[in-house]
């Protein structure tokens, strides 16, 4: 009987560890969001379908260029307030994943380059940072969430605070 449960639960792990694997292998995130699978993007054409996070959209400098300004200041109880003020760009949670429109999308907060959150409005509070020296910076984003860029520069903003 020990000798089946021991097999038993060597082939429980190994078996875990295969399917893990081969699910990472064919685009599922163990997020539960299927990043091979067009029908969870919502659009038809194929840069959305694709759900591609690395395909910038690359847009001429000029007047009507998105771009974005940042500030964080320490909030009086605890944490910290994020404040985003995009230029030329319009935050739209409803078309989060659909199709790209011009001049809309969301943002993604980062925190010393690791992701955070991602951002449909202007305010955002943060309830802990690490201590040190420590990086926030936000990109703006198409709704397909592909990164913008103007002129081949992300269309980004970023603070440095010291957290003690």
């Amino acid at each position: 009987m020990a000798r089946s449960l021991a097999l038993f639960a060597i082939g429980l792990v190994f078996g875990s560890g295969a399917g893990f694997v081969v699910a990472a292998a064919n685009g599922v995130t163990f997020d539960g969001h299927d990043h091979g699978d067009p029908s969870h993007h919502g659009a038809a054409h194929a840069e959305t379908a694709a759900h591609d996070h690395s395909s910038a959209i690359n847009l001429p400098a000029g007047a009507d260029a998105p771009g974005v300004e940042i500030t964080l200041t320490p909030d009086p109880m605890a944490g910290w307030n994020l404040h985003v003020v995009p230029q030329n760009f319009q935050f739209s949670p409803q078309n989060a994943s659909k199709t790209d429109i011009d001049g809309e999308g969301h943002a993604h907060v980062y925190v010393n380059g690791q992701k955070l959150a991602r951002l449909y409005g202007n305010w955002m509070h943060i309830d802990q940072l690490p201590q040190g020296e420590v990086e926030v910076s936000v990109s703006l984003n198409a709704n397909s969430h592909s990164p913008l860029m103007v002129d081949n520069v992300p269309v980004s903003a970023a603070v440095m605070v010291q957290v003690d």
